[in-house]
Order: structure tokens, then sequence, then C-alpha cells
């Protein structure tokens, strides 16, 4: 398994994900020195997936933790399950034991609800999970604190039971979007890689790949159109996600290649903003222009 960064890429390949060799280098060696992958980049330029193509290439459980503000450490970690610990309580006083002894064993593992880092601390499995912990970037700096003890000795303490360490080290990797800046701390403890937009070449193979029924002359221009409009001044700039979410919708339409009516009508599969969709109309426009003029 990852026996070689050739490798690496081959197995993301079979996945139809096109790792380039820096990312391919970055989880040969997490895999080798048992270390979290720190993924930072522009919404929609495949950060998520990393985590997903790694879990299929390995035959491994995806475990995923969604960050948000105000996520705290019954939601990522544990919780107790208070219904049935009354419920024993009810059960305890019915069968007559002793004051001493009602409620005794309520905060054991028993009464354990397991979240997301629990579950992929105790996991045992074959082979270990990977644990995605999606735009720590949006979660508080409180929470940021909590992750240092998991990520350093993949151990999590609770009070009532004691300290869990993991049977075996998980897959980690962890994405941000850089919507404000993650704690020094947490990325010390990672290996960090930046994911950029991809050049026209890599996006073309990736949109080929992953809509194998597109031709080639539609590929080209929607890959072409995406990065001209990549070049403008846009609130949110399309990305891998967008390219393939306009290309399927096209296809949909049963288009073979592109023009100004379908593009102004499916400007809303690329952008999310009204603003941005005037820009966009704008880069159309001068490029249209452009090659008017060419002409």
């Amino acid at each position: 398994m990852f026996d070689s960064i050739e490798n690496v890429q081959a197995s993301c390949e079979k996945q139809d994900y096109i790792a380039d060799k820096s990312l391919a280098t970055t989880v040969y060696l997490a895999h080798h020195l048992k270390k979290p992958i720190f993924l930072e980049g522009e919404p929609g330029v495949g950060k998520t997936e990393v985590a997903k193509v790694l879990a299929d290439a390995i035959g491994a459980k995806l475990i995923r933790l969604q960050c948000y503000e105000g996520l705290d450490v019954n939601s990522a970690l544990y919780e107790w399950n208070y219904t049935r610990q009354i419920l024993q309580l009810r059960i305890d006083e019915a069968q007559g034991r002793d004051k001493d002894e009602i409620g005794a064993d309520l905060f054991s593992e028993d009464f354990l609800l397991c979240r997301p880092l629990l579950e992929a601390i105790q996991s045992n499995g074959s082979v270990p999970p990977v644990l995605l912990i999606d735009e720590v970037d949006r979660s508080d700096s409180e929470f940021e604190a909590f992750l240092l003890e998991i990520l350093s000795d993949f151990q999590i303490t609770i009070p009532e039971i004691g300290t869990i360490s993991a049977k075996q080290v998980p897959y980690v990797v962890l994405t941000s979007n850089r919507t404000r800046e993650v704690h020094e701390a947490l990325k010390r403890r990672c290996l960090y890689q930046w994911i950029d937009y991809p050049s026209v070449e890599k996006e073309l193979a990736i949109v080929q790949k992953k809509i194998p029924n597109i031709n080639d002359t539609l590929a080209q221009q929607l890959c072409d159109m995406i990065h001209r409009w990549r070049q403008g001044d846009f609130y949110k700039k399309p990305g891998i996600a967008e390219t393939l979410d306009w290309g399927m919708a096209l296809l949909a339409l049963g288009k073979t290649q592109l023009d100004d009516e379908v593009i102004e009508k499916t400007l809303g599969c690329v952008f999310k903003y009204q603003d941005d969709i005037h820009r966009a109309r704008a880069v159309e426009m001068n490029e249209t222009d452009r090659q008017t003029n060419e002409i």
C-alpha cells in the first residue's frame, strides 16, 4: 500500500482523481510518517475529495466531521445517552436495587454515543479509517485547541472514564478554505499542502475522466471559459466542482459546443451570486469582441 509516490498517483487515478506529484508526495509521507494532512485552498478545488479518494483507494471507512461555528465537544467527540440513562435508573429502581448501586454504571462506555472523533479513535478494523475534519477554519479557535491532543497523541480524555488511546492511528485529512487563519500549533502537527486551481490542461483531463461522454471540443471550450473567468474579479471564483456541474448540465441540454445563448442560460451552474453573473457576462462579451476583432 503506497510503496511509492507513483503508486499513490496510480491509486488516485483509479478513483478518477488526478493527483499531481506534490500532492501525491504529501499523501505518501502522511502514510509512512503517520501524520495528518492539512489541505488549504479555495473552495471547490478538490480538497474534500482527497479524503474520499484516499478512503476508497485503501478500502477504509471514511469518517467525516463537518466543522461550523459553535461546534462543541458533544457534537464532535461524544455525548451521553441521557434517554437510556434515565431508563436504566428506572429499571434499577423497579428491580429494588440498593440506593448505593442505583445509577452506579450510568457513566460507562455502554451509555456513550460516539461522534466522529471518538469513532475514529476507537476503530479497530483491518484498515485504519480516514478521518476527514472538513473546513476546520469555520470552527472556533477553542475547538482547534481541543484538536491538539488528538492530533498529537491520538488519544481522548473522558473525565468519567479516563483516557482512550487509538488502537490504530487513523489517516487524518483537515481542510481549510482560508476564511480565517488556522493556529500555527495545529498546522505544525500536520503535513501542509496548498491545492490551487488546476491548469487548463489538468482541468481538461479531470473533465474527460469525470464526464466520459463529453466530446473533446465541448470539454476544451468549457475549460477555456472557466479559466478566463478565474482571471476576473469575482466574489466566488468557479472551482472544479462548478466546472463538472456545468459540463454535466451542457450534456443534459444536448449541447456539443458552447455558444453565447447556452452560456447565458447556464451561468447559474457556475456562479451563485448575481454580481458574479453580471461580471461573467462582461468577461464573455469582451472575449466575443476580441475574437470578432481578430477575424
